[in-house]
């Protein structure tokens, strides 16, 4: 009698085992039947990482060469707050026969974390293929909260606009490209952030004033960020509040603020929203507010969710190499 309940027992773990073994390589194998289409994921944070770390799946390398003729130059300082040093890294071509477009990344990382090279798997793979690319730094909430680092990436994209003639790329073709907490500065400095310049401890307000007459923001790129911080989730959600460093009851009006959604008018650049449909992070409805205000302006958006895939699901090589050309079909359409 124990030997037929203990072969049961063993005979329904197996065919658990063997459901768990399929279910799991269901998203690869759906991919390879369809390799035009976006990548499938696991739906779940675990399975996810079970797949990481059984080799299903593989992660992109951080830290890739620069390409033989790609051109590095670090460290430049667009900005001095207070002593500390704000500082774009720049990649490009080391044969350019004309100004190139300029894709600028914005790292994530909660507004409190995160650093210049963490998107160099896509800054050295653009620069390759003719773009001049850039990634910035920013103040964390540790050294000041909202608005420093809205004014910081503002900051940057005058700097840009400013040099173009020092690097060889078109100030008329910028785009930003930002993920998660990144991806909210993009936003917020690509669809207007303030209406009005702000002026930094490096960049006079006149000066400004005339180039923002002749230059702005060609595209946007949007991953897995908060489009929206005034929803009840955001508003109470620690990373948010320890942006605002006030609670949403004692100053809502800075929250709507700090919210890209509220900039988004008719002279918005076109946007490519990519956003994984279980992110747990940042709902996928914030990507959907977005792409939704984006299309009753008749705004070109560009919307790409990715199933089954959580927050900073391009970490996953297969992710990433979804991302790559989808990325480029966008710069081709709306930037070069």
């Amino acid at each position: 009698m124990k030997s037929k309940i203990f072969k049961r027992i063993l005979y329904s773990l197996l065919i658990l085992l063997a459901s768990f073994i399929v279910v799991m390589l269901i998203p690869r194998g759906w991919s390879a039947l369809n390799p035009k289409k976006a990548p499938l994921g696991y739906y779940y944070q675990t399975p996810t990482i079970i797949a990481v770390i059984t080799g299903l799946e593989s992660l992109i390398d951080k830290a890739p060469a620069v390409p033989e003729g790609v051109e590095e130059i670090k460290n430049i300082e667009y900005k001095n707050s207070n002593g500390k040093s704000l500082q774009i890294d720049l990649y490009k071509p080391k044969q350019m026969s004309k100004p190139a477009p300029l894709l600028v990344f914005i790292h994530g990382g909660g507004w409190k974390g995160g650093q210049r090279s963490d998107y160099l798997v896509y800054l050295t793979h653009f620069a390759k293929l003719g773009y001049v690319t850039a990634t910035v730094s920013y103040r964390f909430i540790s050294d000041s909260p909202y608005p420093a680092c809205a004014e910081d990436i503002t900051d940057a994209v005058e700097w840009f606009f400013q040099n173009s003639y020092k690097y060889n790329y078109d100030p008329d073709r910028i785009a930003l490209i930002g993920g998660s907490a990144g991806s909210h500065l993009a936003m917020l400095a690509a669809y207007g952030w303030k209406k009005h310049v702000v002026e930094s401890d490096t960049v006079k307000t006149d000066s400004i004033s005339s180039l923002k007459a002749h230059h702005k923001i060609k595209a946007v790129v949007e991953i897995y960020g908060p489009v929206d911080l005034t929803t009840e989730y955001a508003r109470n959600h620690p990373t948010v509040t320890g942006l605002m460093a006030r609670p949403y009851s004692e100053i809502p009006e800075l929250y709507k603020e700090a919210s890209p959604i509220t900039y988004v008018d008719k002279n918005s650049p076109p946007t490519l929203i990519l956003q994984g449909t279980a992110d747990e992070l940042i709902p996928m409805s914030q990507a959907e507010l977005l792409r939704d205000k984006l299309d009753s302006l008749g705004i070109p958006c560009v919307y790409k969710p990715l199933p089954g895939w959580p927050h900073t699901m391009d970490m996953v090589q297969r992710v990433n190499d979804y991302f790559k050309p989808t990325l480029n079909d966008f710069f081709e359409k709306y930037l070069k």
